[in-house]
């Protein structure tokens, strides 16, 4: 089949390529040019394990190409689907529909044949709708489709959940759109992935659903946690006694200084804006949203009173500053509010994170990065361990214990058991436990 994807983004780039790999021909579309030209030479502006050489395979097999020409690619094409930005506007929480709504009136005026619009952007419930109404008003009579096929994606994991999804969502209201959403997805019917054919409105709704459910259970375990402490229970226990309830599940209940992303914050203040403009408020969401926020600060006051309750003067080694491990990604990260709140506190920030290095020293241009983890902690007179990637989890504690000032040990993604810390002699200060 032939696909256009408008958007090379973290969505549109992953999911373009992994259709290419299924032996589709994609046209990766974008407006900026410098990007498209970094892909053509084979740059990957995001970092997902993988990918690269997806991109490189079916680029080399031509099936894969990149272009900022939307008009050329869409003759002969089956599917367009848009995979641009939703931000939330400033303010206010809503998202922000104007680059699907630019890319909508684009597709207007320069299809030359039947294709399904998809929608692949997380879009509030309704934009379906007013996506087939913008193309409609600018080509009366022309026959087309516009359906949702909402993304699942894991950052770090973005490859494997799209070859081997949970499951399928597609929106769409005529047999030839669902046709040709099936004909796309034929080659997972293999591994026997479910798809959920729905109306429009209600694929758009699952993606906003699942997002916030899963903040709640990650919220909800970050206040247990919190109790856990005051009452002398061990978190991490806790949540597997709930886990191995079959009902609840052990995934998402980790302990930690909250969710971030690209998805989980934009997503929860959207779904919150949407029920309040359909006068049916999601307190709980609500809830979550302002319980997420205070939990980051919280994490830095932990350090705080782990150094004696004043870091002013004083050097705190994080280790990892990305929302999570295996990406690059910042956004809404909680270690950039923890490293805001303690150089308000006057503390000094040394950092090492992998991969997100460039983009956090581009934020806090004034903060020093270590080389690798051992020199982070060098003299610091605190460690706190931010993101949970593979190489904390096995540090040498005798050398971090000699370099560091102070045997402060926070780990605030409890990747240690206390009693291996501790019999080293640090302080260590958990999360629930």
């Amino acid at each position: 089949m032939r696909v256009v994807m408008i958007g090379t983004g973290y969505v549109g780039l992953v999911s373009g390529a992994c259709f290419s790999e299924f032996g589709h021909h994609v046209t990766c579309v974008d407006v900026n040019a410098d990007k498209i030209n970094a892909l053509k030479a084979g740059e990957i502006p995001i970092y997902e394990p993988g990918l690269d050489k997806i991109v490189a395979d079916n680029t080399a097999a031509g099936r894969l190409s990149f272009t900022t020409d939307l008009k050329s690619a869409l003759p002969g094409a089956e599917a367009v689907f848009i995979a641009v930005g939703t931000p939330s506007r400033r303010g206010d929480g809503h998202a922000d529909l104007s680059y699907v709504f630019a890319a909508a009136e684009e597709v207007a005026t320069s299809l030359e044949n039947y294709a399904v619009i998809v929608t692949k952007s997380t879009v509030p419930v309704g934009t379906g709708r007013k996506v087939h109404d913008i193309i409609a008003k600018k080509r009366p009579g022309f026959e087309f489709d516009v359906a949702s096929n909402p993304e699942f994606l894991r950052e770090g994991a973005a490859i494997s959940d799209f070859k081997r999804p949970d499951r399928i969502v597609v929106g769409a209201e005529t047999d030839r759109a669902r046709g040709v959403l099936k004909e796309l997805y034929r080659p997972l019917f293999l591994n026997d992935t479910p798809m959920l054919v729905t109306g429009i409105e209600t694929a758009e709704m699952i993606k906003y659903a699942a997002n916030a459910f899963l903040a709640v259970k990650i919220t909800f375990i970050n206040e247990i946690a919190d109790l856990c402490e005051k009452v002398g229970a061990n978190v991490q226990e806790v949540a597997r006694g709930m886990g191995l309830d079959k009902r609840i599940g052990t995934k998402f209940l980790h302990p930690g200084p909250g969710y971030g992303g690209s998805c989980f914050p934009k997503d929860t203040n959207a779904l919150a804006q949407i029920g309040n403009d359909a006068g049916s408020p999601v307190t709980l969401v609500d809830a979550v949203i302002k319980a997420n926020d205070s939990r980051k600060i919280r994490a830095a006051e932990k350090i705080i009173e782990a150094c004696g309750g004043s870091v002013k003067d004083k050097t705190i080694a994080i280790l990892g500053t990305a929302f999570k491990p295996e990406t690059d990604d910042l956004r809404d990260a909680p270690a950039l509010k923890i490293i805001e709140t303690l150089l308000a506190a006057g503390a000094k920030i040394r950092f090492h994170d992998p991969v997100a290095a460039e983009g956090t020293l581009k934020l806090f241009p004034n903060i020093e990065q270590g080389a690798d983890p051992y020199e982070t902690v060098r003299g610091a007179d605190a460690l706190a361990i931010v993101t949970e990637w593979d190489r904390y989890r096995a540090l040498d504690m005798f050398q971090v214990k000699s370099l560091l000032k102070n045997p402060i040990f926070v780990d605030l993604r409890n990747i240690y058991k206390r009693v291996e810390v501790e019999k080293h002699g640090f302080h260590y200060i958990g999360t629930g436990t």
